[in-house]
């Protein structure tokens, strides 16, 4: 399906109504990145503790420099992008089908365990670079799609909600199965022996390999609509410094940061807080489950919500939801409160994935207003945006697990002694909770009110 959006004057663009096929499409392409995704950010830490068999300080190094190197090449990429020339099928659409190959190999060894034993941190630290470098190559120009694919700043968010929702199906389906998997390998009578089959891991990249080839099904060519008639443009290095100094940009990013940090604390930690802090081990599976089906169904009632309050007000309403009953899981960790605590976090989860996408694009509009002769760096904003995220998060959870070290988990073990279980009620609940409470006092910063983007919304109206 081809979404094609340029004309005999390749600097203009109408508004154009997206059908609902449209959306579809551009929203499968974000679900088997989710997948993935989901199961690394849920089981890569077990997996590497308890399957892999390296000690906590190597899995930490492996989680920290890992997301650290995938921060690192999110500019990269983002600047190639931006020297990339146009094709038949765009500038962005040729990144995210040539990397698709790769990405399947790289994912698919991540979840090997290795004949050898002394150079799995190696292995394990290669594979997973590997991963986050090609998974950034179909990120960043994916996320970009989103400016091209209309210029009416409704049907960007009615198509925003349409990936966040395939995207947090992604997250489902990733986290069933490869939940099941653990569940049914980490119950109390393997401890004895094995406490997780690496066979039954081995499985789970067979059935990815169909899921990442739905990355292929959207197909986008695309044009810039806000290009003014003349031919003055600007450097990547001239973009890079006005991005990087417009106010709006940095707030929203820096406010995003502390509350990706606080989700990715939890996504993180959760399972081995289940398992060896909450006697759930059980039932996490199901609880993972019944958080992303809640956030499944809670995604269109934010959409509705943002539309009618606003987006800023959206943001604050959808993340403080998740304080109390983070607090409430740590202090009551029983099942009953568990499934409640899950029912309500969903809620965060869907908030914290729609609303930053979908405030993004109205940051790069402002910036447009601002930088009529900027054209053509739209990368920058995504890149960056992903690149401070990723870093901050692969900061705290090397942190985490280096935590958990101290802290003397002893790998492979049933249970865990008590200082490991009170560092996971931590990672669980404070440190979480006073990472919102940051980002959303910086958010009370962010100037782009409902009446300063409809304002927006005109100005480029004449621009064009």
């Amino acid at each position: 399906m081809y979404l094609h959006t340029r004309g005999k004057d390749k600097g203009r663009c109408d508004h154009r109504i997206l059908s609902l096929c449209s959306k579809l499409c551009f929203a499968i392409g974000g679900a088997p990145k989710e997948v993935a995704a989901s199961a690394t950010g849920f089981f890569l830490q077990i997996y590497l503790l308890d399957v892999a068999q390296i000690n906590a300080f190597q899995a930490s190094m492996v989680l920290f420099i890992g997301k650290v190197w995938g921060a690192v090449t999110d500019p990269l990429v983002g600047f190639f992008i931006t020297k990339s020339k146009w094709t038949r099928i765009g500038r962005l659409m040729p990144w995210m089908v040539g990397c698709t190959p790769f990405l399947v190999i790289s994912y698919f060894y991540l979840w090997y365990v290795p004949p050898f034993s002394g150079g799995r941190f190696i292995w394990y630290l290669g594979f997973y670079c590997l991963y986050q470098t090609l998974i950034t190559c179909f990120h960043v120009p994916y996320s970009a799609l989103t400016m091209f694919l209309s210029t009416d700043q409704k049907e960007r968010d009615s198509a925003t909600a349409y990936r966040m929702t395939m995207e947090v199906l992604g997250t489902l389906v990733g986290a069933a199965i490869q939940g099941q998997i653990v569940a049914s390998a980490h119950t109390l009578k393997h401890c004895p022996t094995n406490n997780m089959s690496a066979a039954n891991l081995s499985a789970f990249p067979c059935w990815v390999l169909f899921d990442i080839l739905l990355i292929l099904i959207p197909r986008v060519t695309v044009s810039d609509p806000y290009a003014p008639k003349t031919e003055k443009q600007v450097s990547f290095q001239q973009a890079f410094v006005l991005v990087m100094r417009h106010g709006p940009y940095l707030t929203l990013t820096a406010a995003f940061l502390f509350i990706t940090v606080a989700i990715q604390l939890i996504q993180s930690n959760f399972v081995l807080f289940c398992t060896y802090a909450a006697d759930l081990r059980d039932h996490f599976q199901n609880i993972v489950l019944t958080i992303l089906v809640s956030a499944v169904i809670s995604i269109p009632l934010w959409q509705w919500f943002l539309q009618r309050f606003g987006k800023k007000t959206a943001a604050f309403c959808g993340i403080t939801w998740i304080l109390p009953f983070t607090l409430m899981l740590v202090f009551i960790p029983n099942v009953i409160v568990a499934y409640v605590v899950a029912v309500s976090s969903g809620l965060t989860v869907a908030a914290s994935l729609l609303l930053p996408w979908s405030m993004l694009p109205d940051v790069v509009d402002d910036f447009r207003l601002a930088n009529p002769y900027c054209k053509g760096h739209e990368a920058i904003f995504y890149s960056f945006y992903v690149f401070f995220t990723k870093f901050a998060s692969g900061i705290s959870l090397g942190v985490s697990t280096l935590c958990l070290e101290f802290a003397g988990y002893d790998t492979g073990a049933c249970k865990q002694p008590p200082p490991v279980v009170y560092t996971l009620k931590l990672l669980i609940g404070a440190a979480p909770v006073a990472f919102i409470v940051t980002g959303l006092m910086i958010l009370l910063l962010y100037p782009i009110s409902e009446d300063v983007r409809l304002r927006n919304k005109l100005c480029l109206e004449e621009l064009r």
